[in-house]
């Protein structure tokens, strides 16, 4: 089936479950997580990067967005999806 390279970026403050709970969402919707990196700064701030790869035949890329926005909301975070080509165009030096 038809796959998206994506980017999730993950960040507020820190508390128990924030890596699970993603996770949990993208595997939900049949999204595969290819690498991860999460720092906790001033022992307070969690930041998560994720490149994933979704299986667009199981959920579009607006379908893992408005999942992931309500997890967010839930956890009181920041989490946000974005297609690894527009990240790339948009961050170019």
């Amino acid at each position: 089936g038809m796959s998206m390279k994506c980017v999730v970026s993950v960040l507020g403050k820190d508390r128990s479950g924030i890596v699970a709970k993603v996770a949990t969402a993208l595997a939900d919707c049949g999204a595969n997580i290819d690498d991860i990196s999460q720092t906790v700064l001033n022992g307070s701030i969690f930041s998560m990067t994720m490149m994933v790869t979704l299986d667009v035949d199981v959920a579009d890329f607006n379908t893992v967005q408005d999942r992931l926005k309500a997890v967010g909301e839930d956890l009181g975070m920041q989490v946000i999806i974005q297609r690894e080509d527009v990240f790339q165009y948009m961050y170019k030096i």
